[in-house]
This record gives C-alpha cells, sequence and structure tokens, in this order.
C-alpha cells in the first residue's frame, strides 16, 4: 500500500453546486476541507450552455463559468480543490480511508459525498453533438428555450411523462417517443399524458438519429420497431428521459443505497449510515435534479460536519 498519507478533518468528494457549496461553507467554519473534483470537474453543469433558473444571475449565467466562479469562491475561502478521483474507500474505522488516483491514501474525520449522477442517454454521435444545442437531458433546466416550439422526449417513466407535461405548458406540441407498446408510468402520471391535447405519443418508435445543421437540432428520425417505417419529426428540442445513474458505484458494499443506487440519508440530514459520513446534491436527491437544491444539500452537508466534529470534540468522558 502507497505510504502517501494524509489526515485532513473535512474531505469532500466530487465537485459541481454540492461540493463547491459544501467547500464554501466547511472553509467558513475552519475545517481546512480538502475537496477532489472527480474525472469532471464542476459536474454535469460544465457540460450545459446557458443557466437561468439559478437566483442571482438576472441575465443567466453559462454553466462552466457558474461552476467556474463556484471554484474560485470556495478557494478564496480556503479550499483546497484538487483534480483527481476517488478509486476506493474503507469506512471500516475511524478516521475513514479514502484512496484517490489509486496511489494517495486520505485520512479524514468526515467526508461528504458529492458525486453526483450522470444522465443515461441513447448512445447516438449525433446526441453528443447536439448536446446543448437542442439535445437535453432535463426538461426543467431547459424547456423554457423551446417556448411556443415543436419539440420530442424520448422516454416511457414516470420522469419522462412528468418532462413531458411540464413541456406541454411551454411548446406547441410535445412528442413522445415510447419503445414498446406501452408506458412504465404511473396509472395517474400516463392519465395526466393522454389527457394533455398537445402531447403526441409515438409508440413502438425508437430515435435513429437526431437532425441538425450542424449548429442546433432541426429534426429527429425516428423507426417503427414493428413496421421499420421511417420518418423525420421536425422539432428544434430533443429531450433524453430515460433515467440518471448515480456515480456512488464506489461506496457499495459501504453506505446504504436504493435499488438505483442512490445513497440514503436520514431524514432532514444528509448523514449516511456510516459515521461522519454524509451526502449531498444529485448522488441522494432522484426528486428535483436542480443546481440550487444541489448547493442547499451542500450547505448542509458541511454544517452537519462541522457539528458533528464539535460535538465528537467535546465528549465528556466518565
Amino acid at each position: 500500500m502507497s505510504q502517501d498519507l494524509e489526515h485532513v478533518k473535512c474531505l469532500i468528494i466530487g465537485s459541481g453546486p454540492a461540493g463547491y457549496t459544501a467547500a464554501v461553507y466547511a472553509s467558513r467554519a475552519d475545517l481546512k476541507p480538502v475537496l477532489y473534483t472527480g474525472m469532471l470537474a464542476g459536474g454535469q453543469l460544465t457540460q450545459t450552455t446557458e443557466v437561468e433558473n439559478y437566483p442571482g444571475y438576472p441575465e443567466g449565467i453559462m454553466g462552466p463559468e457558474m461552476m467556474e466562479n463556484f471554484r474560485k469562491q470556495a478557494e478564496r475561502l480556503g479550499a483546497d480543490i484538487r483534480f483527481g478521483y476517488v478509486s476506493s474507500v474503507d469506512f471500516s474505522s475511524m478516521p475513514h480511508k479514502v484512496v484517490v488516483d489509486e496511489v494517495k491514501t486520505i485520512l479524514a474525520d468526515t467526508v461528504i459525498i458529492s458525486t453526483g449522477a450522470s444522465a443515461k442517454w441513447l448512445g447516438l454521435d449525433s446526441e453528443q453533438k447536439y448536446s446543448g444545442f437542442g439535445v437535453s437531458a432535463c426538461a426543467v433546466c431547459d424547456g423554457f428555450f423551446f417556448r411556443g416550439q415543436d419539440v420530442a422526449i424520448v422516454g416511457a417513466g414516470d420522469t419522462a411523462a412528468e418532462e413531458a407535461t411540464y413541456l406541454a405548458k411551454m411548446c406547441r406540441k410535445v412528442t413522445m417517443i415510447v419503445r414498446r407498446d406501452e408506458f412504465r408510468a404511473s396509472k395517474a402520471m400516463m392519465h395526466r399524458v393522454l389527457h394533455t391535447p398537445n402531447i403526441e405519443i409515438l409508440y413502438n418508435t425508437e430515435t435513429k438519429e437526431i437532425v441538425g445543421d450542424g449548429q442546433s437540432v432541426t429534426g429527429v428520425t425516428v423507426i417503427n420497431n414493428v413496421t421499420n417505417e421511417e420518418k423525420t419529426l421536425d422539432v428544434t428540442g430533443f429531450f433524453v428521459a430515460i433515467g440518471h445513474k448515480p456515480n456512488t458505484d464506489i461506496f457499495k458494499g459501504w453506505i446504504h443505497m436504493d435499488e438505483t443506487g442512490y445513497i440514503l440519508t436520514k431524514p432532514d440530514s444528509t448523514q449516511t449510515n456510516i459515521e461522519g459520513v454524509f451526502c449531498c446534491g444529485d448522488a441522494q436527491d432522484h426528486i428535483y435534479r436542480q443546481a440550487v437544491t444541489a448547493a442547499g444539500s451542500g450547505c448542509m452537508a458541511a454544517i452537519e460536519a462541522e457539528r458533528y466534529l464539535a460535538a465528537k470534540e467535546h465528549i465528556v468522558t466518565a
């Protein structure tokens, strides 16, 4: 095992709104936090374009610029932000043992997990080509940009149904692309979709290609998997709603999770089942998945870490 050891009060795993906010609050509490960014420094927002729904930016801000501002603020307050990824953890004893880049071992009195989640994609080259330019995995984040336009959304679960009805409030027409001959969504969500007049559902249909002019989306080519009939839908927006995968694999076996991999925290808390380990942001939030809610939970995690350490320091032994 590597002899490269370091002992820290507060280790934050992952960047993005949750991790950087945790770093801000932990710094102000004099926890001298060390934050490892992960391979995608800044998280999902670095892959978006304009952000208009985060408070305090009346003219909006580009996602990468926002995350750079978060990072700079955390650093100015004293956070030690490092590029690197956590390769393994050992939560069997205190302090917690975390291995970074497979070579460096951190001994941490508290750990804040803010590794986020990644949207599931269809795997099309055109999907990535137009990501942020008509292709999105978040209707709540980006639907505003498609007011009065025709859009398509792929998915058949509750998330897809909910996002389709959300888009229908502002878009002229929403076409749902459903791979099977039925929804996987709950009956309540199906009822909402079926009774929304400007939603059209294409059953037994799969996305073949996203069409664009080199700058933005102009349509999507779909194929009926029963008849093999192809057609191109004239849409300017394409939303992928086939789920998210939390980036929590390295914590399996240590931290309690749901069946999808989202970390479970105690009610009204960011505390996990492991003493001194907290989780914030999209790694534990499968409901809202917004930058502002992630930042809020990052604040909670740092405050709870500080209170946990303060209580440990003031334990009175008999």
